[in-house]
């Protein structure tokens, strides 16, 4: 029962709220008027005429000229002369100056304990072992231009590891593990 009165109350309020009767009616676009051209004349602009200058130069003071300038140049200077040179005094030659012994500059890098280092060179040991085996077996057979090709990137990870392993060892580490990586795939693949 209570619905049914609210019901016409809700109906009434919406159609009196809708946004037609609230609603403003669009602005129409007006374009911006043109630009006006400037006009050109047809003809160049009259120039002013100047002033008059009196013909008469006699009446005008005459500017100071400046001093002449001498008709020769002046003798030029004699080079000194040369002397004779004297006898030789016998030269000492100075004694080279020797720095101080230093102490060599510590190395940058990481710092292992001693099961680390141990550990990384035990593994880089066996890495490059593999690989020597590998590359020796390899060399004996008849490659093809990609197995050549695989070769020789095994040799050049396998001198970089060599040369790597005094200054960082973990690059050494990795770059013998590529190559042992390599050099097993190629040993699979040879017949």
């Amino acid at each position: 029962m209570f619905k049914l009165r609210i019901f016409p109350l809700f109906l009434a309020l919406s159609l009196g709220s809708t946004s037609c009767w609230f609603r403003k009616p669009p602005k129409a676009f007006v374009p911006p008027p043109p630009p006006v051209k400037p006009v050109i004349a047809d003809q160049p602009p009259e120039v002013p005429k100047g002033p008059e200058i009196d013909a008469n130069a006699s009446a005008a003071p005459q500017p100071e000229l400046p001093v002449p300038m001498p008709s020769a140049p002046p003798p030029p200077v004699p080079p000194p002369a040369r002397r004779a040179p004297a006898a030789a005094a016998p030269r000492t030659l100075p004694t080279p100056v020797v720095p101080p012994e230093t102490t060599p500059a510590p190395k940058l890098g990481q710092i292992f304990t001693a099961a680390q280092l141990r550990e990384y060179n035990q593994v880089l040991d066996q890495s490059l072992e593999r690989v020597k085996r590998a590359v020796a077996v390899a060399t004996g057979k008849n490659l093809n231009p990609a197995q050549s090709e695989i070769l020789n990137r095994i040799r050049t990870f396998q001198k970089q590891a060599e040369d790597a392993r005094e200054q960082d060892l973990v690059t050494a580490v990795n770059l013998a593990r590529r190559a042992d990586l390599l050099a097993q795939d190629l040993l699979e693949r040879l017949p």
